[in-house]
């Protein structure tokens, strides 16, 4: 209980710096920015290492968002200057990781334990579920944000035919790479982290933990075609003849491109972001 004391303490004092750098520099608006500060409080003051997996997720994408702006605002209809996120794209990717993140701490009491079933399904299950979380929302992010600036012509992951870049459920070699790396990322950050805060790790156990690197890595590309495959189905995509732009919305001077309007980047990428935390938490259970 002590320790989840000390923790909440360096929560609040860090969250709180980081929401306010992140607003000034235009990675968050002001809502962005609050909500930002509640989820980063809430995951620090949980376990060092949910707080790390956040904030690796979000400086990293943060940092490739800013990455050839003004190649990405030629092609982003929706491109906004330092890729300024509000509180319901915070929430879209760190809701549901929130939940888990709390559900843990109340039946562990903030006690940070390996991966291991012959303990703890339940338990093992979440920070499974976690991880894929996040490496799935990394997975995207750097999916999306190098595909943009690739050379070559992205395709459309259900025909693979060429389609302009924006194109949602486009995707590319470099952007599946991408996405594989971010989630390579997040499992090297969850099992350094976790071998550092965790108390319950024997040599067989420890060495066990490395397993969750692969598979986080797989989560990050799996989710990412997960997202794709959503875009370039339930997700609207046109070219706009006015603006020269791709578009999410239907107008009458916008052409589909691909997809029924059915569901916006934000519920997309919430409905990919649950099924990959929950085939990653599955997974751990079966390996671990």
């Amino acid at each position: 209980m002590e320790g989840l004391l000390i923790r909440s303490g360096v929560a609040v004092v860090l969250s709180l710096a980081i929401a306010w750098r992140a607003n000034r520099h235009k990675s968050l608006d002001r809502s962005g920015a609050i909500a930002g500060f509640l989820v980063m409080a809430i995951h620090i003051a949980a376990g060092y290492r949910f707080g790390a997996l956040l904030l690796v997720f979000f400086f990293t994408s943060s940092k490739l968002t800013k990455m050839g702006q003004e190649k990405k605002r030629s092609v982003d209809v929706d491109f906004k200057e330092g890729g300024q996120r509000n509180w319901i794209q915070v929430l879209a990717n760190s809701g549901l990781a929130t939940i888990l993140v709390v559900t843990f701490v109340m039946m562990t009491g903030g006690e940070d334990t390996c991966l291991d079933t012959k303990k703890s399904k339940l338990l093992t299950g979440l920070i499974g579920g976690i991880v894929g979380h996040y490496a799935c929302c990394n997975g995207d992010t750097w999916s999306s944000e190098i595909g943009m600036l690739s050379k070559a012509q992205p395709r459309l992951i259900t025909t693979f035919k060429q389609v302009r870049k924006g194109t949602n459920g486009a995707v590319s070699v470099e952007g599946l790479l991408a996405a594989a790396a971010a989630g390579f990322v997040i499992g090297l950050t969850s099992v350094i982290s976790g071998l550092l805060t965790a108390t319950d790790c024997d040599a067989d156990v420890a060495s066990k933990q490395l397993w969750v690197i692969p598979i986080a890595a797989t989560a990050g590309l799996g989710g990412s075609l997960i997202d794709s495959f959503l875009g370039a189905t339930i997700q609207f995509s046109g070219y706009c003849t006015l603006r020269k732009k791709v578009v999410g919305r239907r107008a009458p001077t916008v052409i589909r491109i691909s997809g029924m309007d059915v569901l916006d980047n934000n519920a997309v990428n919430a409905v990919s972001v649950t099924l990959t935390t929950l085939l990653t938490s599955m997974a751990c259970l079966y390996i671990f």
